[in-house]
């Protein structure tokens, strides 16, 4: 392929989740200078431009306490769509749409976990799926 550049613009964000298109941008740009030979750049001089929205933020209930009833493993599921194109020709290079990825963390007692893991976690699982997709794009 003759991409050498990207330009990743800050993510739309349609959830309550304040911030965290700034947290998902910046884990696709560390994951993208880590894990593929393109080089970050403004979308002035990119090649190509990579561009997104976070649609949806949820927890679910993996498993309850036999005892107590409450939630002891939860799943955080983050909710994207993206498109990549070429900026020279307008090509689409790839793009999804209710692209999901999820982290499991453990809130109950003993280990409890705060959601921020969850969360956390589920941002770099989003940022590898996403850039993952974009080594297969092409």
């Amino acid at each position: 392929s003759d991409v050498k550049s990207i330009s990743v613009p800050i993510w739309n964000n349609t959830t309550q989740q304040y911030g965290l298109e700034n947290e998902l941008t910046a884990a696709i740009v560390g994951e993208i200078k880590k894990s593929t030979p393109y080089k970050v750049t403004s979308s002035d001089t990119a090649q190509t431009v990579l561009t997104g929205s976070i649609i949806g933020v949820s927890l679910q209930r993996l498993s309850v306490g036999r005892d107590t009833g409450l939630s002891e493993d939860l799943a955080t599921i983050i909710t994207v769509e993206f498109a990549w194109k070429d900026a020279r020709s307008g090509k689409q290079l790839a793009a999804r749409r209710n692209f999901a990825a999820s982290e499991r963390f453990i809130p109950a007692r003993g280990v409890g976990e705060r959601l921020e893991t969850g969360l956390n976690g589920a941002i770099q699982r989003v940022a590898r799926d996403v850039v993952a997709e974009l080594r297969s794009g092409l």
